[in-house]
């Protein structure tokens, strides 16, 4: 990232009066909705978020400002400093201003990444091929299929990008690509289909990409993440049944009555999917008073409450709440009757589950025990083969409710469906010693096994 010192003498310009008070509204329409939704001030944010990134998003600002024209003879920062002071100025610096002038902020999508030199970035609203940008300090940190928001600026035979990058996550990209449409999301918690932005309306969509990025960081910061609840206000407690068949009940005897219960919906062979309807409002990921509501939600609208599958002479039933699990079990006995035994169950809270995600560095173990590395990665990507591969199957919200099988199968939802791969590659190796054995998983089989090898650049 290009560093201020190229800047300094417009950075000291901005302060003069003309400029001041235009500056300080640019400012507040980068910051002030996301700081009136917290009741934070400016000054907060260093400490909130660390001087580095509190000084990114000034520079985010201060780039937007020196695209803009204003007052009344409709003047710009950059050619009124050029004319003024330009002598002061190399050639490069000169020629660097006049670039950032007339960029724009996108969103882009990181690939080939060459640390201390390049990577290349693919337009996600714009589209086109991925452009070379020659970069050193940002490529350190990037990772493949890394999202940004960033301007990408030409000088000739090179392009580089200015000083206000911003990572982004897949729910914050939605929220710019929602905003730039001036639409709302539809049911699956997607925008619309809309025709292409064009670089216009990015020349003015500087503090969207601010905004969104600070009310994506700002809860965790903060400490305020809403507690997780289902859409019927409660709290997550996944159940998994698992019912033997009784001696001399087979599979088919069970598809012919789970199929007419009326309330299980056939979704694959021997796989069906226990559904209610969605209340008015409630979308995956949506917000209710209670909490942030934590939901799959097939294409027909309806909530997946729960899932029954049959496994060799098991059948399994897994829902996600106390009462879910109440309601699903007596259906299933009224069901099937004595045609299945007694369940082993496995119940588990959010916590649970994120205690067993991570390896956990205080286990009782012998202190001369060591486990070589190389058990540990075959362990634990053992591990992540058996629970990514059931996540094939299993409704993702990133994915709208769908699973990753069937929206990769489906020529309207397959993009989602290559996001979401890339989404998992991106953070198993993001952050991570290059031995740990989450960055060494290979996702390759899941790419072919999802038809979709052609589609990983």
């Amino acid at each position: 990232m290009n560093s201020g010192h190229e800047l300094a003498g417009l950075m000291k310009f901005v302060g003069r009066p003309e400029w001041a008070e235009a500056f300080e509204d640019v400012l507040a329409e980068h910051f002030a909705m996301a700081l009136e939704a917290f009741d934070l001030d400016y000054d907060e944010i260093p400490d909130l978020l660390g001087e580095h990134w509190a000084g990114t998003l000034w520079g985010c600002a201060f780039e937007d400002f020196l695209t803009r024209r204003g007052g009344p003879t409709g003047r710009n920062l950059v050619e009124d400093y050029l004319k003024r002071r330009g002598w002061k100025e190399s050639a490069q610096g000169r020629r660097y201003m006049a670039a950032l002038r007339s960029s724009f902020m996108s969103l882009y999508e990181v690939s080939d990444i060459v640390p201390g030199a390049s990577f290349r970035a693919r337009d996600l609203i714009l589209g086109g091929e991925p452009r070379l940008v020659h970069e050193k300090s940002a490529t350190q940190s990037l990772k493949p299929w890394d999202r940004i928001g960033a301007r990408l600026v030409d000088l000739g035979e090179r392009t580089v990008i200015g000083g206000g990058l911003l990572p982004f996550g897949p729910e914050a990209s939605d929220a710019i690509l929602r905003g730039l449409r001036g639409d709302e999301a539809d049911d699956f918690g997607q925008a619309e289909p809309t025709p292409p932005i064009d670089e216009e309306a990015l020349c003015r969509a500087g503090p969207l990409f601010t905004t969104a990025w600070l009310l994506d960081v700002l809860p965790r910061a903060l400490g305020e993440m809403p507690a997780m609840v289902n859409s019927d206000g409660e709290e997550p407690v996944f159940h998994q049944f698992r019912y033997p068949l009784a001696k001399g009940i087979r599979q088919k005897d069970l598809t012919v009555l789970l199929n007419a219960t009326g309330v299980l919906t056939p979704v694959r062979t021997k796989i069906w999917d226990w559904l209610g309807e969605r209340p008015d409002g409630v979308t995956a990921d949506s917000d209710r008073a209670s909490g942030a509501v934590a939901e799959a939600i097939r294409p027909d609208g309806r909530i997946i409450l729960g899932h029954v599958e049959l496994e060799g002479r098991t059948l399994i039933l897994t829902t996600n709440s106390v009462s879910r699990a109440d309601q699903a079990t007596a259906m299933l006995r009224e069901a099937l009757g004595d045609r299945i035994l007694e369940p082993t169950v496995r119940i588990e809270t959010l916590d649970d589950m994120a205690e067993e995600a991570f390896l956990d560095d205080d286990t009782d173990l012998d202190e001369d025990m060591e486990i070589p590395p190389e058990i540990t990665a075959s362990l634990v990507h053992r591990l992540l083969d058996g629970q990514y591969r059931r996540t094939l199957d299993e409704p993702v919200p990133m994915l709208g409710g769908l699973s990753p099988r069937a929206a990769a199968a489906s020529d309207v939802h397959r993009v989602k469906a290559v996001d979401w791969l890339k989404y998992l590659e991106n953070q198993s190796r993001k952050a991570r010693d290059p031995t740990d054995p989450m960055a060494s998983y290979d996702f390759g089989w899941m790419w072919k096994e999802l038809g979709l090898e052609d589609l990983r650049r």
